[in-house]
């Protein structure tokens, strides 16, 4: 819960026993004074923020660790709201007039996130039917869970029950209703998704590529999805355990110019927008409110990582045990990097988005959309790309084939761990990529040519010189 630094601004709690020390001098200095226990409370039952309700360690109902026993079960739960809440309100993360679909694998992390959307919504209906003029609409909720059961070893039937089971907890939720999604993650193709994106992944030799590629595939689904049915928001369940892995493994895979696009609240660079508002939650409080709040969550779908993510995942849980405070850490340091222009909400009629647009600007230094030149993105991971990245695409020859083009066009981490060395290997690959990541392609290599033309335009001879 209290992560120790001095400059955190997450909203954690941090350690209060001047009271205590306070109430204890008080009692010594009374007539009982004299090394009796019964004279003094027990002020380390109590809870640290509200000084009443006993504290999560003491009262015995689960095994509690760290900083998060020190709170009673409303302060710690409310805690962790008001973290997302406050991530919610101050990056415009959700208006009256949107309609958020919450991305659920299952794990605590998306069932929490699930759970105070879902809390946020019922407000806003109890809010919405005892107004009189009702001129606030209450935004919708549709919960999306990416099906890969084409590509995972888990059997069908324990596959079919955690779906069923998801489709209860949605179900059981309070009104309005939401719509459940299940995504198979092969329809990113229109036709044999299954068996090409076997293939596809077997053309994968690299461990931590193929985890890479199915993770990629994986947003691409979701975004199809959200923009088939009218979605214009995905929020995930991205907390400060997992970017502070994502910090360390990216760096490590040598995406450290587009790692600040990754880390922000927000992230406008794909069609439907990304937001993050469980970015300054632990896994741990994540955890612990689950087990608490009885919400129910499916293991069986947790597989563990492999390759780089699965020693950086390892390595990031030792030093979380070592200092409590580290993962929070990691991400702050990684926060003071300059996010990218499409790091916050676009432009909208909405008032209140265009203020916290505007505040966000403000605070991280951001300039508008129409001031920034336009931005390319690798068509696999879709990482923005530098301008070294720009230089060998420019650089290909006109004898090129489309794979070779689409390879140029990969930001390096995508090139070194995904794409296959051999020209014959690559030509199969690129056979069996989604159309979108073929097109995203072809789009650049004609953005970069429009580019260039631009550039030399006022030394290109026009049709009606000779040249002489």
């Amino acid at each position: 819960m209290a992560c120790g630094a001095g400059n955190c601004q997450s909203g954690c709690f941090r350690d209060d026993d001047h009271s205590v020390v306070t109430e204890k001098k008080k009692l010594t200095n009374g007539t009982l004074s004299s090394g009796s226990d019964l004279d003094l409370p027990n002020h380390h039952n109590l809870c640290l923020k509200c000084k009443v309700n006993e504290t999560l360690a003491s009262s015995g109902t689960v095994s509690v660790d760290g900083d998060i026993g020190r709170f009673c079960f409303d302060c710690f739960r409310g805690n962790l709201f008001g973290k997302f809440k406050l991530a919610v309100t101050s990056n415009a993360m959700i208006s009256p007039t949107d309609n958020i679909l919450v991305a659920f694998s299952g794990g605590p992390s998306s069932r929490v996130a699930l759970q105070f959307v879902h809390e946020m919504q019922h407000k806003a209906q109890k809010n919405f039917d005892a107004s009189r003029d009702r001129s606030l609409p209450v935004f919708g909720v549709g919960v999306a869970f990416v099906d890969e059961s084409a590509v995972s070893r888990i059997p069908s039937d324990e596959f079919d029950r955690a779906i069923q089971d998801m489709k209860s907890i949605v179900s059981n939720l309070a009104p309005p209703e939401k719509a459940f999604h299940v995504v198979p993650i092969e329809s990113v193709y229109s036709s044999n998704g299954r068996d090409r994106l076997e293939e596809l992944l077997n053309a994968v030799k690299d461990v931590t590529g193929k985890e890479d590629l199915l993770q990629h595939l994986r947003m691409l689904s979701l975004q199809k999805n959200a923009y088939e049915n009218g979605y214009t928001k995905l929020l995930l369940g991205s907390c400060t355990s997992r970017i502070a892995c994502h910090v360390i493994s990216a760096t490590v895979k040598g995406q450290g110019y587009s790692l600040p696009a990754d880390i922000q609240y927000v992230d406008a660079r794909w069609e439907i927008p990304v937001v993050l508002p469980l970015r300054d939650c632990l896994a741990q409080e994540l955890n612990m409110l689950c087990r608490l709040d009885g919400l129910k969550t499916m293991e069986v779908l947790n597989s563990p990582h492999s390759g780089i993510n699965g020693l950086v995942a390892s390595f990031v849980t030792l030093l979380q045990e070592e200092n409590p405070s580290r993962e929070c850490t990691i991400v702050r340091t990684a926060g003071k990097l300059t996010p990218f222009h499409f790091n916050q909400i676009p432009e909208s009629d909405d008032s209140n988005a265009h203020l916290a647009s505007r505040r966000r600007q403000k605070k991280f230094n951001l300039k508008p959309n129409e001031s920034v030149p336009p931005q390319s993105y690798c068509p696999i991971c879709n990482s923005p790309l530098s301008k070294s990245d720009h230089l060998i695409l420019s650089s290909l020859g006109s004898d090129q084939t489309n794979a070779d083009i689409f390879g140029a066009a990969c930001c390096p981490s995508c090139q070194f761990q995904i794409l296959p060395k051999e020209p014959a290997s690559m030509e199969h690959f690129y056979s069996l990529l989604p159309q979108q990541f073929v097109v995203q392609a072809k789009d650049r290599s004609s953005s970069m040519q429009r580019q260039l033309r631009e550039q030399i335009q006022d030394f290109l001879l026009s049709d009606s010189e000779d040249g002489t």
